[in-house]
């Protein structure tokens, strides 16, 4: 066997943090409520057995009558799982198989991300020998498949359900939503709430409606999913290095060359840097492979704006003599999880949405990653296994830098937000800044709000139709459906073109 790689990594010179042997263990696995919240797409290891055998061997399985006990007696239902262990999937299936979506009504569970809707709904319907659209469909930004009269599984984004409220306040269609967070509900609608990183007590206290302090009169409760993880050793730089991006490669063809099995994801800040680790991924390992040696490499990328069947490879199966390395954004964090992956290599910094102030303009920005998002990544390596994650910063790093962000919602503008919730006709959420003549403007600002566009782009398409100025607006158009063009360009050909 290959001698291990923290003992002959150079020049990275990577070091283990602490005393506890080589590493740092991480024996559980927590994901932000942000998805970006809550959402996981399975490649299934069992695919050998049978529909209700796959389903049996999930964790949230013995927990089946205590879920449906919990819904049927507590308006709120906060569950704590781990990432794998059968909430998106299964759940919405007990509902329904217990009389939930009877007499016409629904359940709806949201997803933070597109692919993420598309695959599990795609997955439940295969669970169900359903057709995907009939009993089980989703419905996504362009791309609605459900049955209004039929479906009674509806997996949709969270932008979709609040188009859904603007014209439903109150959502009298479904019996049962499953999310990350709702502001408000019905008396007889259920909430379940679901995440691998919750702070499952301040949930339950927002939704607890008991003000008697009698516990036996509590209105929300929590319940915890066991997941399926291994310990993760994590390893740190003793110095920083220059080029993240320079590095990330060498570290991945090290672990290639010294390690035996196991995939590699490595996590990258945007689109560019995904590209440019690709391509030099695919060239040394060409040149390694003209060397003789007999384990290949399969490089793929992984990112939100790859055209959706690209993204399904990272799931398909390789040979024994290949290893895969995926290159990804932080949507590998959440939204995915990828049998195989055994190491992890994180640049340490991540791309937001951060809205200036002065400027009043969104833009990406690249920050240092949270601790939660370092944690969520380092988490990949153990799901199958017990794994490695290499770290490409020192130890001193977090401790320098917004470890204390958990969400990128901190960093983001209100505006869309708060223009929906005006036009819904809830101003208390800014009472106590606003006189009581403020109220959206007739029939502008009400039309600004029901685009589902940054505010200052729906008044401008508004006001160009009056000056016709069609070509300015054409180009926003597409520019905010540009991930469906699939343009064969890449970001650094745009830049220079």
């Amino acid at each position: 066997p290959a001698a291990p790689l923290e003992a002959v990594f150079f020049p990275l010179k990577l070091c283990p943090l602490g005393t506890e042997g080589p590493g740092v263990s991480v024996s559980e696995e927590r994901q932000s409520p942000a998805e970006s919240g809550g959402v996981t797409i399975i490649y299934n290891p069992y695919a050998s057995l049978s529909i209700e055998q796959q389903r049996q061997k999930l964790p949230v399985f013995k927990l089946r009558n205590h879920i449906l006990y919990l819904v049927e007696n507590y308006q709120t239902l906060v569950i704590v799982g781990e990432t794998g262990c059968g909430k998106s999937t299964q759940i919405p299936q007990y509902l329904a198989e217990a009389g939930w979506t009877a007499e016409g009504r629904v359940v709806g569970v949201t997803q933070p991300r597109r692919v993420a809707a598309v695959s599990v709904a795609g997955r439940v319907a295969d669970e169900r020998g359903a057709v995907l659209g009939h009993e089980v469909g989703y419905c996504i930004r362009f791309d609605d498949c459900t049955d209004p009269q039929a479906t009674r599984i509806k997996f949709l984004t969270d932008g979709m359900l609040v188009r859904e409220m603007m014209a439903d306040p109150l959502l009298t269609r479904y019996s049962v939503l499953m999310l990350d967070e709702i502001q408000k509900k019905r008396g007889d609608l259920r909430l379940i709430v679901a995440s691998a990183t919750l702070d499952a007590e301040k949930f339950r206290d927002f939704f607890n409606q008991n003000d008697t302090g009698d516990p036996s009169k509590d209105t929300s409760v929590i319940l915890t999913v066991e997941g399926r993880t291994f310990p993760v050793d994590i390893f740190y730089l003793q110095s920083p290095v220059p080029d993240y991006v320079k590095s990330t490669v060498e570290t991945a063809m090290k672990i290639h060359q010294m390690e035996n099995d196991g995939d590699i994801l490595a996590f990258l800040t945007g689109q560019e840097e995904v590209e440019t680790v690709v391509s030099m991924l695919i060239e040394q390992a060409r040149a390694l492979s003209r060397t003789g040696m007999k384990r290949h490499l399969r490089v793929l990328p992984m990112y939100a704006g790859l055209p959706y069947p690209e993204q399904m490879k990272v799931f398909e199966r390789v040979s024994r003599n290949v290893r895969k390395v995926i290159v990804a954004t932080n949507v590998a964090e959440t939204s995915i999880t990828i049998h195989g992956i055994t190491f992890v290599i994180d640049c340490g910094f991540v791309k937001l949405r951060a809205y200036n102030p002065k400027t009043a303009i969104e833009c990406l920005v690249v920050v240092p990653e949270s601790k939660a998002s370092a944690n969520q990544r380092a988490g990949r390596a153990g799901r199958n296994r017990s794994g490695k994650c290499y770290r490409l910063f020192t130890v001193m790093f977090p401790q320098n830098t917004l470890w204390l962000f958990t969400q990128s919602a901190v960093l983001q503008s209100l505006a869309p937000v708060l223009l929906l919730v005006f036009l819904r006709g809830s101003s208390c959420v800014l009472k106590s800044s606003l006189d009581m003549h403020c109220r959206l403007t007739e029939p502008l600002g009400i039309r600004i709000a029901e685009f589902p566009l940054n505010p200052m782009f729906a008044k401008m398409l508004l006001e160009s139709g009056k000056k016709k100025k069609y070509k300015t607006t054409s180009y926003f158009s597409s520019y905010s459906i540009r991930h469906l063009l699939n343009l064969k360009y890449s970001v650094s050909s745009w830049r220079g073109a």
